[in-house]
């Protein structure tokens, strides 16, 4: 009985210390979960908030790279008919500074961000978006968390983004509580090096001019600039047409420059025209787009018209032996270049005016100083005198125009005249000008000018010529040309005092005129087959002697045969003459139609008649009636 009552209390004892062990083993287990939790939830709220650093520097960087490296941008400069640049490229509704720009008023200038500002305005960024970092999601779960000012350090190196924040960051649940103020995050990318670039690019773009030289080299093969064609008839071109296949020569070769990046073959060895002597890893793209803002104007242009007039036909030149067509026409070629550099996810781009000035690349220019010496800087800006506009038609009648104020090279808008108690009236201030010319246009006039002295207050009545749009019918020797079976072309020229136009018929089929004192002058060029035969001509010129005495300026004569090859005109003078014609608006007023009666000439069927013909077309007189 007894062993029996000992084996129980033994067996008690055993369970009795299975549960004690049991007891003190779960208590440490339960305190290491406790304490583990409240661990992994300050790991958890802490890099939430180094998650959302790292977020919002990604979006400062990603703002400042598609905006040229800003943040906020510099205030906003309009641009104006001669320099269309604003000081922002309008890209896919994201306005982007320019690094490099023309002005409203003609100065250079410079929007380049340097490091220190990039990182300035990163911080500021920082400094307003990471108050809204969410921790609802903490706050949902019972934890009461508590955020200070935040105070942000940014520094940009090239293949990542450190950035410090100073902010306290509290925590508290149940009786658990954890703090935290330095914040560091290390973002990984390749801004910096994309800025280097960037700059690196910019630089040689500046001090070289590279992208003018390539839009040089387009111009002389996309549009006519200088040289000649042997022919007897003029060469004609449309401006706007002339623009727009320059534009479009632009867009394709633009596209094409590349930087030597190891990424890619040259297909040929001429490829490389289109490699811009620079070495990065990264990618670079250049971009033209027709519809950016851009100015292409040419000279001389006559009513969108190029025209240059044959040569060697003329009396007195009969000795050529043949006639041929010289052109030289002088552009101005403002136009906009996006650069883009990329690499994995991340852009930085910035956009550059390109400035061909008269045909001639700019040249390379520091700070901020106006394209043309003689400009008066700020002269518009000193407009300190009263001046009053009015602008009529013939008959009185108020028109609206824009009007503006020129003093030797300095144009300043003034603004628009507008109806007020039945007049069109601008009233303005001017600088101060001896001899200033009021300048009106208006749509479907001719504009109007008048001098003035602005040393005191001014009035201004300025009276346009309203433009009637007429249709034109044209007959050679009584027979209206489309008719006749040589295809022909005429060139109507109509010049006055204060206003020219020129028609090419049958092209053209409608003139604007306006009243006034026309000097009317036709040529009409019709299909020939005159064959000049091959000559040869003897050309003599005076070059240095060799030796001692060419170093001092002597001369000899040397001469030799310049070939000219047999060709065939396939158009030649058949008709024009002169004449002056009074033009009335009271007659433009209630007429119908131009019609325009033109002589023949003789049938061109030598060169000796070709070269009469040019002779004889002075003589002639032709016929211009309003029907």
């Amino acid at each position: 009985m007894e062993n029996k009552n000992r084996k129980a209390q033994t067996t008690i004892f055993i369970i009795l210390a299975i549960v004690i062990v049991v007891a003190i083993v779960g208590f440490f287990i339960i305190r290491n979960v406790i304490n583990s939790n409240s661990s992994t939830a300050s790991v958890d709220v802490f890099n939430f908030f180094d998650s959302c650093i790292e977020d919002k520097t990604r979006t400062a960087l990603s703002i400042a790279g598609s905006q040229g490296g800003y943040i906020e941008n510099p205030e906003f400069e309009p641009g104006s008919a001669y320099a269309p640049f604003s000081s922002q490229l309008d890209f896919l509704g994201i306005g982007v500074p320019y690094w490099y720009y023309i002005s409203a008023n003609g100065l250079v200038k410079e929007q380049v961000p340097s490091r220190t500002t990039m990182e300035n305005q990163i911080e500021n960024f920082l400094n307003n978006e990471l108050r809204t970092c969410d921790f609802n999601s903490f706050r949902t779960q019972g934890y009461e968390i508590n955020t200070g000012d935040v105070v942000s350090d940014v520094q940009i190196l090239n293949n990542e983004v450190r950035v410090n924040v100073r902010m306290d960051l509290s925590y508290k649940k149940a009786d658990k509580t954890s703090r935290k103020t330095n914040h560091d995050v290390n973002v990984v990318s390749d801004f910096g090096n994309l800025y280097n670039l960037a700059r690196e690019i910019y630089d040689k773009e500046k001090s070289e001019a590279f992208l003018e030289l390539y839009t040089q080299d387009v111009l002389y093969n996309y549009a006519p600039v200088t040289g000649s064609e042997i022919s007897c008839s003029p060469l004609i071109w449309n401006a706007q047409e002339v623009s727009d296949d320059l534009k479009k020569g632009l867009e394709a070769n633009i596209q094409a420059l590349k930087i030597d990046n190891g990424k890619f073959e040259l297909q040929k060895e001429t490829s490389d025209y289109f490699v811009v002597d620079i070495k990065g890893k990264e990618n670079v793209r250049f971009l033209y787009d027709a519809d950016w803002p851009s100015r292409v104007e040419i000279w001389p242009a006559e009513n969108s018209l190029l025209v240059a007039e044959p040569v060697g036909l003329e009396e007195g030149l009969g000795v050529l032996g043949f006639c041929f067509v010289p052109y030289h026409f002088v552009y101005d070629v403002y136009h906009p270049v996006l650069i883009q550099l990329y690499n994995n996810e991340e852009i930085f781009q910035f956009p550059v005016a390109v400035v061909i000035d008269k045909s001639v690349p700019r040249d390379s220019i520091s700070g901020e100083e106006p394209i043309e010496s003689t400009s008066l800087d700020g002269f518009c800006d000193n407009a300190n005198t009263a001046i009053s506009v009015n602008t009529f038609d013939y008959s009185l009648n108020p028109v609206e125009a824009d009007i503006s104020f020129s003093c030797f090279n300095e144009v300043c808008n003034l603004g628009k005249t507008k109806f007020a108690s039945g007049d069109a009236v601008l009233n303005s201030e001017v600088p101060q000008c001896v001899n200033g010319i009021i300048t009106a246009k208006a749509e479907g006039y001719v504009s109007g000018k008048q001098i003035v002295s602005t040393n005191e207050r001014t009035d201004s009545n300025i009276i346009l010529n309203k433009l009637y749009s007429l249709p034109v019918s044209l007959s050679l020797g009584g027979i209206p040309l489309e008719s006749r079976s040589n295809e022909g072309i005429a060139i109507v020229n109509f010049v006055s005092e204060d206003y020219s136009t020129t028609l090419i018929y049958p092209e053209q089929r409608t003139v604007n005129l306006a009243e006034g004192l026309y000097n009317v002058s036709v040529q009409v060029f019709s299909g020939s087959s005159l064959v000049v035969p091959e000559a040869t001509k003897n050309e003599c010129v005076q070059v240095p002697k060799k030796g001692l005495l060419g170093f001092f300026g002597s001369t000899s004569e040397e001469c030799f045969n310049i070939k000219i090859p047999q060709q065939t005109l396939t158009n030649a003078l058949s008709g024009g003459g002169k004449n002056v014609e009074l033009i009335l608006e009271s007659d433009l007023r209630f007429a119908n139609g131009v019609k325009v009666d033109v002589p023949l000439l003789p049938t061109p069927n030598s060169l000796d008649q070709l070269q009469q013909n040019y002779v004889l077309i002075d003589g002639q007189s032709v016929s211009v009636n309003l029907t």
